[in-house]
């Protein structure tokens, strides 16, 4: 790459939040990640008018990884481009661009198991109802290690990161090392003050790949994720701030997971506690948060450890 590609935040609203989206302004214009059904239409689209660019021209739909709130415009922004973008996401998350049963599927699968909602399965189908556009096949599914081309000398590189999801990935502009990475860097979690990954090693893995490899001169955050002290990030982050973020995530993983293993060697016991079964690991972190708020990262978090120990545990005893 011979000159550094512009990239544009857009931010579209939902309720008391905004869903981030990136516009790179390359000769085949790409979105990363599209936010809610309607965000398209009323964040998208008067923001691209406002810069002098079409939403129609955009060539490219790359989306970090499944949840609602990323891929959940993908339908809708991909008919206002006249159904000519290609929309690109890793072959794990695939699913959840397909059906929005696989939402519901996930949750059932994994925090539903904790919330003591008797409602839970419905409310997150009533809410893949109503924020994702549309279902539908991508145009192309990667694994990571893929190059593509945005037009000119302008190419993206997919890494894998996975953990936040399984099909979690980075885009990388390569040159200009400027790296979108959706909810892959979550340092000590966006307002609900808790990270969140369904893999807590592969999580672990996927920072140090950011850290070592990619080493980013810009990174693209999917939400404004917290420090230690509570202060939000924004969205876009320099070299130095970006080595901070990483480095923040990778410690707070290190300490969430000292105070999973704990919870875990004393033995699961439900109580009456809003973090049973795992309240011993909430106290230790200090954590008062609302475990029961969607999407529910402790929750989420907390079962990536009992599954990984379950299975380490299931190996040492595998014949």
């Amino acid at each position: 790459m011979t000159h550094e590609v512009t990239v544009h935040p857009l931010v579209s609203p939902w309720g008391r939040f905004g869903l981030y989206s990136f516009f790179i302004d390359a000769p085949e214009p790409a979105i990363v990640d599209t936010g809610i059904a309607t965000s398209p239409a009323e964040g998208m689209a008067p923001a691209l008018e406002g810069m002098g660019r079409r939403i129609e021209d955009v060539r490219w739909i790359l989306l970090t990884h499944g949840h609602i709130d990323h891929v959940g415009g993908a339908h809708a922004l991909w008919e206002l481009t006249g159904r000519r973008a290609r929309v690109v996401i890793h072959e794990a998350d695939a699913p959840m661009l397909r059906s929005r049963r696989a939402h519901v599927d996930e949750y059932r699968g994994g925090r539903g198991r904790y919330l003591r909602d008797s409602q839970g399965e419905a409310k997150v189908a009533a809410a893949a109802n109503a924020v994702i556009s549309g279902e539908m096949e991508p145009t192309l599914l990667v694994k990571g290690g893929e190059t593509f081309s945005l037009g000119g000398d302008v190419t993206v590189s997919v890494h894998a990161v996975p953990g936040h999801t399984p099909g979690s990935v980075a885009y990388v502009l390569d040159g200009q090392r400027s790296a979108f990475v959706g909810d892959a860097v979550q340092v000590h979690g966006a307002a609900n003050g808790f990270p969140g990954y369904t893999d807590p090693s592969a999580y672990h893995a996927g920072l140090k790949h950011l850290r070592d490899e990619i080493r980013p001169h810009h990174l693209y955050l999917g939400h404004p994720y917290r420090r230690a002290d509570g202060t939000p990030y924004g969205v876009e982050l320099d070299e130095v701030q970006a080595r901070e973020a990483i480095d923040q995530s990778l410690a707070a993983e290190d300490r969430v997971a000292e105070a999973a293993r704990r919870c875990l060697e004393a033995g699961l016991m439900e109580t009456d506690s809003p973090y049973s079964p795992f309240a011993g690991a909430a106290e230790e972190l200090g954590y008062t948060g609302d475990p029961t708020l969607e999407p529910s990262p402790f929750f989420t978090s907390m079962h990536g450890y009992r599954t990984r120990d379950r299975d380490a545990h299931h190996r040492s005893f595998a014949p």
